[in-house]
């Protein structure tokens, strides 16, 4: 029998369940639920950084955005209030959009 010791998506274990597969779950608490978010975001992170197609790097994008959702309602917020924070960077340091790469600034 694998072990996966990882967070997973709520419908997983009806999934499982379905296969006729025998599983074991368990309920974590609120700090045990934001270290795993964490850790699912690296996963996420990882898939996406090698994804081999556009369409499996939106995939994984799409998995990374449903975790920092996760992460938004932990710390009281939701993904509109991370979108504001977002613009406002925007508007005040700009985005990343004329793909400028610093090299290096001279100290005086």
């Amino acid at each position: 029998m694998p072990t996966y010791n990882k967070l997973v998506r709520d419908k997983i274990p009806e999934i499982i369940e379905k296969s006729g597969k025998k599983f074991r779950t368990s309920i974590l608490n609120k700090a045990e639920f934001e270290m795993e978010l964490k850790s699912k975001l690296k996963e996420e992170l990882t898939e996406y950084l090698e994804a081999k197609t556009s369409q499996d790097a939106i995939e994984e994008l799409a998995d990374m955005l449903e975790v920092m959702k996760s992460l938004a309602e932990i710390h009281n917020a939701s993904l509109n209030d991370i979108e504001k924070v977002r613009k406002q960077k925007e508007e005040n340091r700009g985005g990343f959009q004329e793909q400028i790469f610093l090299i290096d600034v001279e100290d005086e």
